[in-house]
């Protein structure tokens, strides 16, 4: 891994954490247009680069994060699922993680889901994320424990759990952001434990290259997240919809014509 590898790998993470799309699909292709070595190092580069994303959040909505512990309590209850489900299922999931094909495909039905998301769920009753129940946040917390799916999209999974919770589209995506807070950062801990456990340690250019990669990671994630509320304000869905499609399409066919395609 190189630099320039570095530098795409952090703008793709700043990219697309937030939105719907699926990180997991876009590094899929980029690794492979660049052919990027899939050793662990770089396995753990790609989840520890979500510090800076996480960061990201935590300075534009840093009033949120100072004010009461209702707000963590909630995040917590929507939490639990998910790691209840990571700690049940490991195994499985990353049997799931080695195969592109599924990624492809989820990624393609996802994108599907996402052109009548608008329709389905357009007479919102909350329209803070400040409004969010304990329920509620629970319900949110089930409906990530499909992103545990590669090619899922964590960002869509929650926001269309959130709109099918009755949550306006900009309450559900600032609940969506706050719940990756303490999701990336657990799987960010779990990594960097089992890089330790493995025996492995950080040479001088590894530091180097994660401080750079999380320092892009968060100026683009500051970038993003921001352009993403207005436009899904605005737009709405289709868009990241057929966008998916694309993708997907794009790594289905890579698959199926016998191209390497490694997750990273």
């Amino acid at each position: 891994m190189n630099i320039i590898h570095v530098i795409v790998l952090a703008i793709i993470e700043g990219l697309t954490e937030f939105l719907p799309v699926s990180s997991t699909g876009h590094m899929i292709i980029a690794s492979s247009v660049m052919g990027i070595a899939a050793n662990d190092f770089v396995k753990l580069f790609t989840i520890a680069i979500q510090l800076g994303a996480i960061l990201s959040v935590i300075v534009l909505y840093w009033k949120r994060f100072f004010q009461t512990l209702d707000f963590y309590f909630k995040l917590l209850v929507a939490f639990i699922p998910a790691a209840v489900f990571g700690l049940l299922f490991s195994k499985k999931i990353d049997e799931l993680l080695e195969s592109a094909l599924t990624v492809g495909i989820t990624l393609f039905i996802g994108g599907i889901i996402l052109l009548f998301v608008d329709k389905w769920f357009n007479q919102p009753a909350v329209k803070e994320e400040k409004a969010v129940d304990y329920p509620t946040a629970f319900k949110i917390g089930l409906f990530q424990c499909l992103a545990m799916i590669p090619g899922t999209s964590r960002s869509a999974a929650t926001i269309v759990g959130g709109m099918a919770q009755k949550l306006s589209r900009k309450a559900a995506a600032e609940f969506s952001f706050f719940l990756a807070v303490p999701t990336m950062f657990a799987a960010t801990a779990k990594k960097l434990y089992d890089f330790y456990k493995e025996g492995h340690t950080f040479t001088g250019d590894e530091i180097k290259l994660l401080a750079i990669g999380n320092a892009i990671a968060f100026i683009v994630a500051l970038l993003a997240i921001k352009t993403f509320i207005t436009f899904l304000e605005k737009r709405g869905f289709k868009l990241f919809g057929w966008y998916r499609i694309l993708v997907g399409g794009v790594i289905i066919i890579l698959y199926m014509t016998g191209h390497n395609l490694e997750i990273i």
